[in-house]
């Protein structure tokens, strides 16, 4: 039996003429064969497919990838300024593209992205946020919105899943949220409604009863009574706070440089939250549960066992709180009083 039939029995064989296919063409026809992909993960691996890989690869024939070729590519990415995240997101969406190439496809024996850290991402140093400080944040945007940054911040929330909260996901005493969907902004698109961004995003919260008057007070004065009423709405009644129009009205990037944040981002607002609830001595497990983390696929076996904890997390969330408003915090606080917190 010859190598070319061994392979076709062992099902190893590579068509060397399927080979010669573009990679530019496989990856958008990649892209459209996954209709379980978020909008806005679609926008973002046709932007880096259009910005980042297509312009150097896309001609390439697919047997022609190298991992000499690659590596390249991410030097010349590196070299003309674009920053080792969006480079490693790049690459990272090339390698998926390439394993459906070996794994599925059978046109490659082997997947040539084998650059050796290339995947990592090295993320400029994020400015730091303490508890005083989101307080101080929260007081500085217009009433109608200072719920929004308390809730991002204490309930580890992201901007679509807190954009999307209604009034019935809301306990009637702000003792907790329900997180069952998320808002999500697609260009060309407008605003979409949809699932949050992983099954693990499915949660019921506890908030700190420090926090649920200021919740407690956005209900009372800002949602209308209608149980699917939006909890948050841009100056327009009832319609959907859109993240351009919320950081003008806002004046987000003068509020945060006066604050000594430059450069803080709202989504550094959960993670925040993140570092505070495990400072505040939970569980890795209950901590991914509260975060809805979506690269812990255990967070979803651990979820439905987690209300006592979250409510542990919360009540600890909410004395830190306390200690922070009567000025009795400890010191050694790792941060939870006034010391910077690393945030990201």
């Amino acid at each position: 039996m010859s190598l070319t039939e061994t392979q076709v029995t062992q099902g190893e064989w590579i068509d060397p003429e399927r080979a010669k296919r573009k990679l530019g063409d496989y990856a958008d026809q990649w892209i459209t064969q996954r209709p379980g992909l978020r909008p806005r993960t679609v926008e973002l691996y046709k932007w880096l497919l259009r910005k980042h890989i297509a312009p150097d690869l896309g001609g390439v024939e697919l047997g022609k990838l190298s991992t000499a070729v690659i590596r390249q590519w991410r030097a010349d990415r590196l070299a003309a300024g674009v920053s080792e995240s969006v480079t490693a997101k790049a690459y990272r969406l090339l390698r998926a593209i390439l394993n459906t190439a070996v794994d599925e496809d059978k046109i490659l024996p082997r997947n040539p992205c084998r650059v050796r850290g290339a995947d990592r991402e090295n993320p400029d140093e994020r400015p730091v946020i303490t508890v005083a400080q989101v307080f101080d944040l929260a007081s500085r945007m217009p009433e109608r919105f200072r719920a929004l940054v308390l809730l991002a911040a204490f309930g580890s929330l992201r901007w679509g899943e807190v954009t999307a909260l209604r009034r019935c996901d809301v306990a009637e005493d702000a003792g907790w949220v329900r997180v069952s969907r998320a808002m999500v902004e697609v260009p060309g698109r407008g605003l979409i409604v949809g699932p949050p961004k992983s099954r693990a995003g499915v949660r019921t919260l506890i908030i700190p009863a420090a926090v649920r008057p200021d919740l407690l007070r956005h209900l009372e004065t800002w949602v209308k009574p209608e149980q699917d009423a939006l909890l948050f709405t841009g100056e327009r009644a009832g319609n959907p706070v859109r993240r351009p129009n919320f950081s003008q009205r806002t004046k987000w990037t003068d509020v945060v440089a006066k604050m000594g944040l430059k450069g803080l981002h709202f989504h550094d607002l959960r993670h925040a939250g993140n570092i505070w609830a495990s400072k505040a001595g939970t569980s890795t497990k209950d901590l991914m549960a509260r975060m809805g983390h979506d690269d812990m696929r255990a967070a979803l076996i651990y979820q439905r066992a987690t209300s006592d904890a979250d409510e542990r997390i919360a009540d600890r969330l909410s004395k830190l709180v306390d200690q922070h408003r009567t000025g009795n915090a400890d010191d050694d606080d790792d941060g939870l009083s006034g010391q910077p917190v690393p945030v990201g």
